[in-house]
C-alpha cells in the first residue's frame, strides 16, 4: 500500500530537491545522510540516496556546494557539503523565484476559493 504523503513527496521533491538541499545547506555543512535527516526534519520524509547524491554532484559541478572529505572515527570518511557564497547568491534568487511560482499556482489552482470537499 502507498502512503500519499509519499507519493507527493517523491513527485514533488525530485523538481525540488535542489532547492531544499541549498535550504538546508544554508542552515550549515553536512555530509549526505545528515542532510537526509535534516530534510526529513523537515517533513520531506526519507530521501533515498540514489535522489540525494546525483543532485549534490550536480551542485558540486556547478560551483553551488563545496565538498570535502573528513575522516571518519570509527568508519569510512565522509563527503561534507557546503553551500557556497555562489549557491547563496543562487539561493537567494531561488527564494525569489519560488514565491512567485507558489502565487502562480496557488492561483491556477485557486486554493484561495476551494473548500476542501469540494471537487
Amino acid at each position: 500500500m502507498t502512503d500519499a504523503t509519499t507519493d507527493w513527496q517523491t513527485g514533488w521533491l525530485r523538481g525540488a530537491l535542489e532547492l531544499a538541499l541549498a535550504a538546508v545547506l544554508a542552515e550549515g555543512a553536512g555530509h549526505g545522510y545528515a542532510l537526509a535527516q535534516r530534510l526529513a526534519e523537515h517533513g520531506f520524509g526519507q530521501v533515498r540516496g540514489g535522489a540525494l547524491y546525483p543532485v549534490l554532484g550536480r551542485m558540486e559541478r556547478d560551483g553551488v556546494v563545496s565538498a570535502t572529505w573528513k575522516p571518519g572515527e570509527n568508519g569510512p570518511g565522509r563527503k561534507v557539503y557546503a553551500l557556497t557564497e555562489t549557491g547563496l547568491d543562487r539561493l537567494r534568487g531561488q527564494r525569489a523565484q519560488w514565491a512567485r511560482f507558489s502565487v502562480l499556482m496557488d492561483g491556477l489552482l485557486g486554493t484561495d476559493r476551494i473548500n476542501e470537499g469540494d471537487g
